[in-house]
């Protein structure tokens, strides 16, 4: 072995040394592996022990059968938050009617996808669900009055609507921990039992003619 060779072996030797003296990285050092991200990012916080009862969103609506405007809060619930209660009051001035009125609506709503845009923009290409409201005031009635000369000379009750509702919503989600998870816009159009029925006995009224579209927004609580 000539000297070139020995000075080889001698470096290759304390190359080899030093890999084993250097301590070597734990698979807990190692970064995650990247996960692919979910189109449906909707995630239901939930409540614990006596926040249940607490609303996870409030929401403010303008026209679709509930007065001019209308307000209240509701709850999300099932897988990816898929169903909706809410519960609002709405106020019709007198401007549209002969005094003004107070209309409480229970409303259901069933949103079955959410898809990401991006990281802060989603879209929930379907909504659909049914309401029914009550509006207050002398003028409405749930059994007929009995200044009508028969019994059944009206078949429906004035007071009561049920509605039933198809629509889409746009989100905003925002990256701060605050009291706000995201905001919603959100547009409808629905159409109430009677003019289904007046519809259907009448073939000169079309959708037009008895579809209403409505306007809100929604704010997602954190918790």
């Amino acid at each position: 072995m000539n000297a070139s060779h020995f000075r080889q072996a001698i470096a290759f030797m304390l190359c080899l040394c030093m890999q084993t003296a250097l301590p070597q990285p734990s698979a807990d050092n190692w970064p995650a592996p990247e996960t692919k991200q979910t189109l449906d990012r909707r995630v239901h916080q939930g409540y614990e022990s006596w926040e249940r009862p607490l609303p996870t969103h409030v929401k403010a609506q303008y026209a679709g059968g509930m007065g001019f405007l209308s307000f209240g809060a509701g709850w999300d619930y099932g897988r990816k938050c898929r169903w909706e209660t809410d519960i609002l009051i709405g106020f019709l001035p007198k401007a549209y009617s002969n005094r003004t009125h107070t209309i409480y609506t229970l409303k259901q709503n069933y949103i079955p996808w959410s898809i990401s845009c991006c990281d802060r923009f989603a879209i929930e290409p379907l909504t659909c669900g049914v309401y029914l409201n009550l509006i207050s005031g002398e003028d409405y009635w749930v059994r007929e009055p009995d200044r009508y000369p028969d019994a059944k000379y009206y078949w429906f009750t004035s007071r009561l609507r049920t509605f039933f509702y198809i629509g889409q919503r746009f989100t905003y989600y925002l990256k701060s921990e605050t009291l706000l998870r995201n905001i919603t816009l959100f547009y409808e159009f629905s159409v109430n039992d009677l003019d289904m029925v007046s519809a259907f006995g009448n073939r000169s009224l079309g959708i037009s003619d008895i579809a209403c579209f409505s306007v809100g927004i929604k704010f997602q609580l954190f918790r």
